[in-house]
């Protein structure tokens, strides 16, 4: 068991988990947290929610200061992760190159415990850079000989977050048609943030050794019902139409050459179609934490006053 002031490092804590993890272990009493992090705009916002957490910005990429907020750490939980790009470089800098760096700063400041947040795509049939790259990353960790534990999320949603479901939340508010691929019948799994941090806490306090845990969302649901969902809970009159998968794809290419930074890629379409379906824990059983119904998620992630409308950038 781990002390409520024992210091708890988090990298890549600007990010969608981090910021809800922040929230999550502050709820719970953890006094001593350190968050790193290299996006400003994020680290800002974190500053201004927690702070009473020491933040740090670095780019946990590059060797440097940073690497002395390890030094009488309890547990370090390693957040940081790329997930889109058009560069395959970043992403093995961003989730190989960094891993290396941190895993190492680890090693030496003889850090007891690190709990590494994977992803469900280590299991998935995807073959793109993120899944190739979040497979390497896990591997390093699980060969590190650093006391771990491993947990791969499916697809999450919930507070801050500037992608997925909650930019699809944003559009879908701001048009008069939203477009789905094909018929929409992509069965997804979506894991409420909340939900995956509460699991993340427990790992915290009971650091499990060697273990990997799949977490998934309880509720299996076609992505086009999300999108319904959505709608129906922001009482939204959006018309959704859909739209022939090809061209749809194509769409998204001609997208991309326009923008740094596409919300929604071609590999990514690819992914949401690949017919995945994952199989994990018992997170009541395992963890203690009995799942959010979809619905209430989905509500409180966009409807909900205290953070409902603070938006991280990716």
């Amino acid at each position: 068991m781990i002390a409520k002031d024992a210091k708890i490092v988090l990298t890549g804590a600007a990010g969608l988990v981090g910021q809800n993890l922040l929230v999550e272990l502050e709820a719970q009493g953890y006094s001593n947290l350190v968050a790193i992090d290299k996006h400003e705009y994020n680290l800002d916002i974190l500053r201004r929610l927690h702070p009473r957490v020491r933040a740090i910005r670095a780019d946990v990429a590059e060797r440097g200061e940073w690497e002395q907020s390890f030094d009488g750490a309890a547990c370090v939980v390693q957040l940081h992760a790329q997930i889109t790009d058009k560069d395959a470089q970043v992403f093995v800098r961003n989730n190989i190159d960094a891993t290396r760096v941190v895993l190492d700063a680890i090693k030496r400041h003889a850090v007891p415990y690190l709990v590494h947040i994977s992803s469900s795509v280590v299991n998935s049939v995807a073959n793109d850079d993120y899944t190739n790259t979040k497979k390497a990353q896990e591997k390093l960790v699980v060969e590190s000989g650093i006391t771990h534990c491993v947990l791969r999320p499916t697809l999450m949603f919930g507070w801050f977050d500037p992608k997925h479901l909650g930019w699809l939340s944003r559009f879908m508010a701001k048009t008069p048609i939203f477009p789905v691929p094909g018929d929409g019948r992509y069965m997804r799994q979506p894991l409420y943030e909340r939900d995956f941090c509460r699991c993340i806490a427990k790992c915290i306090e009971t650091q499990p050794d060697g273990a990997v845990y799949d977490v998934c969302g309880d509720t299996r649901i076609d992505y086009v019902d999300i999108i319904r969902t959505i709608k129906r809970v922001k009482g939204l009159r959006t018309w959704i139409v859909h739209v022939p998968y090809a061209l749809f794809r194509f769409l998204l290419k001609v997208y991309a050459l326009f923008s740094g930074k596409p919300p929604f890629t071609a590999d990514q379409l690819e992914a949401l179609s690949a017919g995945d379906e994952f199989h994990g824990v018992d997170t009541r059983a395992t963890f203690g934490v009995a799942q959010t119904p979809f619905e209430d998620a989905v509500r409180e992630s966009y409807c909900d006053a205290r953070y409902a409308g603070i938006v991280l950038k990716r």
